[in-house]
């Protein structure tokens, strides 16, 4: 009775366990290559998603500026006791821009921003990651318009600059930095003149004010193009510092904005060989070629500047 019983207990041969293993190990293979596959898909989404976002932000706060540039605010017959327009001094036709409240100006290939300096301060030297290439990052702009506020009675009419401009950014220490890139920043400075005074003089320290406000981390380029009423390039860009650009400061009527990002972890699975590099377009400057394996996304928008006029009517 016994023996019969063991009879019936019979188990799995080797042949058996080892068919079993091999097809247990198919499936996990296959298992962890689909998983891999839509783990790698889900990130390369992400991380591009990241850059989109982060890359709108940015655009949206250059649109509402360029909109801004060149805004007088007009209170009109009030019973508040203040002017019905502003008693703002405006100062035109210098050649510095740390003088100028001209609504739109265009540095060209300029690292860097000194608030209360913005024309002698040191710019920093280029990273110039790419051997071969000639780093041309980025051009710099400044906004100037004016707003109120009735709550201040010293100075209800408010003046602002507001400067975009890109600086090197780095991980690891002052030292021994790691990671070299370019970012963001944008800065505000204010115009102080109470009611009684009939000059007065630019703020970096007013209430609403700040200075070097990182806007976007992982830039690659950022250019700004002025154009005229007829969609021409407007050359040289308009700036105080030359005669011949200071004719130019109030023909902007459009600006084609181009701003390159970065991914910042890799993004392809393999960098490219130096015969067949990546490359970004778009711009005017010289088409840059990558071999490394993040990726690159560039926006480029054209913006009509809403309140920039011939500067007789100040």
């Amino acid at each position: 009775m016994i023996k019969e019983k063991f009879k019936l207990n019979t188990g799995l041969t080797l042949i058996e366990i080892l068919i079993g293993i091999i097809v247990s190990s198919i499936m996990m293979a296959a298992i962890y290559t689909t998983y891999s596959i839509v783990n790698t898909t889900y990130n390369q989404v992400l991380e591009k998603a990241k850059v989109s976002r982060s890359s709108r932000d940015l655009i949206e706060l250059l649109i509402r500026d360029a909109r801004m540039a060149g805004y007088k605010y007009y209170l009109g017959t009030n019973n508040l006791g203040f002017p019905s327009q502003s008693n703002l001094q405006f100062l035109t036709g210098g050649t510095r821009i740390w003088d100028s409240h001209d609504p739109i100006i265009i540095e060209q290939d300029t690292l860097g921003h000194d608030s209360s300096d913005p024309d002698g301060y040191v710019r920093p030297t280029k990273n110039n990651l790419i051997q071969g290439q000639v780093d041309a990052c980025c051009d710099k702009i400044h906004f100037v318009y004016d707003d109120f506020d009735h709550l201040d009675e010293n100075q209800p009419y408010k003046r602002y600059r507001v400067t975009y401009f890109a600086d090197i950014e780095s991980d690891g220490t002052e030292q021994n930095p790691t990671n070299k890139r370019y970012a963001v920043f944008k800065t505000k400075i204010g115009w102080r003149q109470s009611l009684n005074e009939p000059t007065g003089g630019w703020d970096p320290n007013c209430p609403t004010c700040y200075d070097r406000e990182l806007i976007k981390d992982y830039v690659e380029d950022m250019e700004f193009i002025p154009l005229d009423k007829n969609g021409r390039v407007l050359s040289p860009y308009p700036s105080p510092t030359t005669e011949d650009a200071r004719r130019n400061l109030y023909k902007v009527r459009a600006i084609d904005m181009r701003i390159a990002f970065v991914s910042e972890k890799p993004f392809f699975k393999f960098e490219r060989g130096q015969g067949n590099p990546r490359q970004i377009s778009g711009f005017s400057r010289n088409i840059k070629s990558y071999t490394d394996r993040n990726l690159r996304e560039s926006v480029v928008v054209t913006v009509y500047t809403r309140n920039v006029v011939e500067k007789n009517i100040y």
